[in-house]
């Protein structure tokens, strides 16, 4: 049995894609002088969002500005004017976008009965998130849904210095094993499966049909590739794979 389970968070444990859709679908369509229909305008809030997340992991901007940086694109199309001051923007962050985003928050329904069943196998391991997200949002994710108590610990970059897939290494060290003793799950191939590979661990991909980021149907991984469909599918595949 792995020592230690990391967990990815969003498209893994919380829906975050359809929550970011909800959130800027309704603004969109409250927006009288929007450039174009709801739906592109969610389409290049997540182009942007994936744009300028990358600049925050890299070191290039904080957090904060990261949205500042997604909305001095976004408001034109949206229709309105770009406030030159940085709190202006924070404010719309905070007032008009993260209310309906956090409201929209689901958790996917095979996680609990998953966390309950890894809880119960004899010596099971330990579990910990490990995600690229901001560290208080995304405690707050785990909190709203009553999954904090089944992690040691949630690391992000901001614990570790550095993001997915350099994270690894930090990960294990911070829960004092070994990579081939640590499994990490989560929905991106690459990210979450072929990089932790890379890192010494094991990697299981949570194909939930959809690709994370393009909204559309999964990528086509080789057989080689350690492959569930629901988080529920995990205890049994752990337990056959340490057999």
């Amino acid at each position: 049995m792995a020592d230690v389970i990391f967990f990815d968070l969003d498209g893994t444990l919380v829906d975050h894609r359809s929550a970011v859709w909800e959130a800027i679908g309704q603004i969109a369509a409250a927006a009288p002088n929007a450039m174009a229909p709801p739906e592109e305008l969610a389409t290049l809030w997540w182009t942007l969002e994936a744009r300028h997340m990358r600049e925050y992991l890299s070191g290039q901007c904080s957090f904060d500005e990261h949205h500042r940086r997604r909305l001095r694109s976004f408001l034109p199309m949206l229709g309105e004017q770009v406030p030159e001051s940085p709190g202006l923007l924070d404010d719309w962050i905070a007032e008009r976008y993260l209310p309906v985003f956090e409201e929209s928050w689901r958790c996917y329904p095979d996680v609990q009965p998953c966390l309950e069943a890894l809880k119960r196998l004899p010596d099971g391991p330990r579990l910990a998130v490990l995600t690229n997200g901001d560290p208080e949002q995304q405690c707050a994710k785990l909190s709203r849904f009553g999954l904090l108590e089944y992690f040691e610990t949630v690391l992000t970059p901001t614990e570790l210095g550095a993001a997915k897939p350099a994270a690894y290494a930090g990960a294990c060290r911070r829960m004092r094993t070994d990579p081939a003793r640590a499994v990490n799950v989560g929905d991106m191939l690459e990210s979450d499966v072929t990089a932790a590979a890379v890192a010494g661990l094991t990697g299981i991909w949570l194909d939930r049909g959809i690709d994370f980021v393009t909204g559309g149907p999964s990528p086509t991984a080789d057989e080689t590739v350690l492959r569930i469909e629901r988080l529920t599918d995990l205890p049994a595949h752990l337990s056959r794979t340490n057999a």
